[in-house]
């Protein structure tokens, strides 16, 4: 028996009559390799034989939420946010539990330079990365997304891809945060302050105050129910701001103000 035959015989099953005639006919002397999955019988630990995209929607089950815990607090800006590394680790355990695989399978990377504040230099990485979700029983869906970052040194691809991998778990996931429900707050808006009809004056004497501007100002004053305003015009005299302003208007209209 050849190395051939003793392959098969440790992989519990024997080689064909073709099978033998094709690799003596092409002059190999590789043994065939055992097939590691030849007599494989999923055991009580393993997940279920289940296709991917219930074995996906089962991850989901099992995360819920994953809350804004981390918190950044820089140069006068702070947030909450979701780290990547805690997003990995509420993943990587549940994903093992029901056979999930997340693999990268191609990344189409653009590069860039900024400048910082202060004046130093920071290369800028884009990336986009397709991804493979495959399922225990080996079927697959396929993702993409982006993800964008910074860094000094020689890390920004290595960001940009963590950001990505964040970016799919999550969206993907539609894993919420735990965050308050908008529609719980309700505000109500206030009234913008009335704008007093004395201050209109200096607009309405200038005579670069074109009388288009001039027919705006009558109709803010007419919202606000200040036509009747009694203020003192261009000459001292005292005179209601709205017919002082229909007066200069047609004043600037006549003289060619359009």
């Amino acid at each position: 028996m050849g190395l051939r035959e003793n392959a098969a015989a440790a992989a519990g099953r024997a080689l064909t009559d073709d099978t033998q005639d094709q690799l003596a006919g092409d002059g190999a002397e590789t043994a065939l390799l055992p097939d590691p999955m030849a007599d494989y019988e999923p055991g009580n630990d393993d997940p279920e034989m289940v296709p991917v995209h219930i074995a996906w929607l089962r991850v989901r089950r099992d995360i819920r939420a994953i809350g804004k815990g981390e918190v950044y607090n820089q140069s006068g800006t702070r947030f909450n946010f979701r780290g990547a590394d805690t997003v990995v680790n509420v993943f990587g355990p549940v994903t093992l539990k029901h056979g999930v695989n997340v693999l990268s399978t191609e990344v189409e990377a653009d590069y860039g330079e900024k400048t910082t504040k202060s004046g130093s230099k920071m290369r800028e990485c884009t990336t986009l990365v397709h991804w493979t979700i495959m399922g225990p029983m080996g079927d697959t869906l396929t993702l993409q997304t982006r993800g964008e970052a910074l860094d000094t040194a020689d890390k920004s691809t290595t960001k940009a891809q963590t950001v990505a991998l964040r970016t799919l778990l999550l969206q993907f996931g539609l894993i919420p945060t735990q965050d308050k429900e908008p529609d719980t707050d309700r505000i109500e808006r206030g009234e913008d302050p009335i704008r007093p009809a004395v201050t209109y004056l200096d607009e309405i004497c200038n005579p670069h105050t074109s009388a288009g501007r001039l027919r705006q100002i009558h109709h803010e004053l007419g919202s606000t129910r200040q036509l009747g305003a009694l203020v003192t015009n261009e000459v001292g005299d005292e005179e209601q701001i709205g017919a002082m302003v229909a007066r200069i208007g047609k004043e600037r209209a006549a003289a060619g103000d359009r």
